[in-house]
Order: structure tokens, then C-alpha cells, then sequence
């Protein structure tokens, strides 16, 4: 008899905003291979550097214990001033992918709806300590802060309400394309799971109040399959409009244990 097919045990997470940072291959592949952007790295530095075909957009992933991992900027335009953003350690691939997908993507055609009606829809709810929106669960924040001169995007995602329990944050500047922050917005109110491979060490919590993780045993050839099948999504919006946003080739199983 030939030998099984190897499988490779899989965690799908819920809530996304849950399930710790995953693989930053998920943005620096296809951003190198699908969209043209060029790389640079020390090989004495722990650092990757990525900058857009036309100069005028640079991502930077470096680990820094007191500051955020991920950070954009983009250089300033007829239309637009500067803008930057930035993410935790432990903010998801999946939402600063969505980001990057419409910053290489096409221009939309019409003019973005609110960053908020993506996560009104998913049950998110006015928060009690700010002018923003709190996750049904009441772990994520995220507020739109305009007050005093300023104009930015403040996400953050902690247990507990204080500084301690805090898992990740985001920023992002007011000058960011508004369709750009709609984008992540949408991809953090996106009830499907994400998966994650050896979640047990790299999630945040376990706690099954919290977080679900349902495990399940998914083809290896899938799961090495996924990164290119999105590379090859990304790439081929330069000769067609995509037909809706690109996903990993597989989903969840209707059966797996639940932790």
C-alpha cells in the first residue's frame, strides 16, 4: 500500500484578534513576489526591509521589545500628505495583509464607506471609555481620536483593560487612505477563523473562555500550498480585477476537536 499522505496538525482561531501575530511570510512573499516590491536586509540585523516599485512606500519588520514590529510609511503625494501605520508583535498577519492587499491593489472606485461599519455589523459596540467601538468580547479597542489637533487610528487588544494585559496595538495616521483603514477594519471583524500551526506556545490565551481552538489534521501539500496559491491571487490582479479578496485555498473542516 503506498504510505498516507502526510498531514500536519492545524489550530483555527477565534476571535482573529486572538490568535497571536503567525507567519510574516503571509505579507513579505507576495509583496516581494506578486507586487514587485524590492528587499534589502543586514544579515547582521534581525530586519526586513521592503519598499514599493515606485520608492514611495517602505515596510519595515524588525523585533523591538519596546516598540511595534511592523511599521509603513508613505511618502507624501499631490493628494495626500505622508501617512504611516504601525503593528504590535502579536498583531495578526491576516489584518496588516488586508492592508497591504488594498495598498497594492486598485484604487477603489468609489469613496470608502466608515472604517466602523465593518465591525457595527460584526456586533462591536460604542465603548464606555472612549468615543470609540469595543469587540463584543471586550478586549479589542479601536478609536478614531481627533481631538486636540490630532487626527489618528488607535487600535489596541488587551486583557483586562490595563497596560499589563496588553497583547497588541495598532496606529495608524490620520492621513492613511481611508479605504486602507477599511480594509483592516474589515479584516479584524471577520468572524472566520485564522490558522495558526503550534498555537499552543504562540497564542496569547488559552483561556477557553476567550479563545476557541479548534485542531484538525489538514494535508501538508495544503498547507505549503496556501502561501503560493495567495502569491498567485495577488499577482494576477495586475492583468484582471480579483473577484473577491484573496483567502487561503482552504478553510476549516464542518468536524475537528474544539480546545
Amino acid at each position: 500500500m503506498p504510505p498516507a499522505p502526510e498531514t500536519v496538525e492545524i489550530d483555527f482561531i477565534t476571535p482573529r484578534h486572538l490568535a497571536g501575530g503567525g507567519d510574516p511570510a503571509w505579507i513579505t512573499v507576495p509583496l516581494h513576489h506578486a507586487c514587485g516590491w524590492s528587499h534589502g536586509n543586514d544579515p547582521l540585523m534581525p530586519r526586513v526591509l521592503l519598499s514599493s516599485p515606485d520608492q514611495k512606500a517602505l515596510l519595515r519588520l524588525e523585533p523591538d521589545p519596546d516598540g511595534q514590529w511592523w511599521t509603513l510609511h508613505h511618502a507624501a503625494e499631490p493628494d495626500r500628505p505622508a501617512w504611516y501605520a504601525s503593528f504590535g508583535a502579536r498583531t495578526p498577519v491576516e489584518l496588516i495583509a488586508a492592508l497591504t492587499d488594498a495598498l497594492t491593489g486598485p484604487a477603489p472606485a468609489e469613496t470608502a464607506s466608515s472604517p466602523y461599519e465593518p465591525l457595527l455589523a460584526a456586533g462591536w459596540q460604542q465603548a464606555r471609555t472612549h468615543d470609540g467601538l469595543t469587540s463584543p468580547d471586550g478586549i479589542a479597542d479601536i478609536e478614531h481620536f481627533t481631538k486636540t489637533g490630532s487626527n489618528s487610528w488607535f487600535i489596541e487588544v488587551a486583557i483586562g483593560g490595563d497596560i499589563e494585559g496588553q497583547i497588541w496595538k495598532a496606529h495608524l495616521s490620520g492621513a492613511t487612505p481611508p479605504h486602507l483603514v477599511a480594509a483592516f477594519t474589515a479584516a479584524l471583524a471577520d468572524p472566520k477563523p485564522v490558522h495558526r500551526t503550534d498555537s499552543r506556545r504562540s497564542l496569547p490565551t488559552l483561556d477557553p473562555k476567550l479563545v476557541t481552538r479548534r485542531t484538525t489534521d489538514v494535508l501538508a501539500v495544503h498547507v505549503a500550498g496556501a502561501l503560493e496559491e495567495r502569491v498567485h491571487s495577488l499577482a494576477a490582479r495586475r492583468t484582471a480585477p480579483p473577484a473577491s479578496p484573496s483567502c487561503p485555498p482552504w478553510s476549516p473542516p464542518k468536524s475537528g476537536r474544539s480546545r
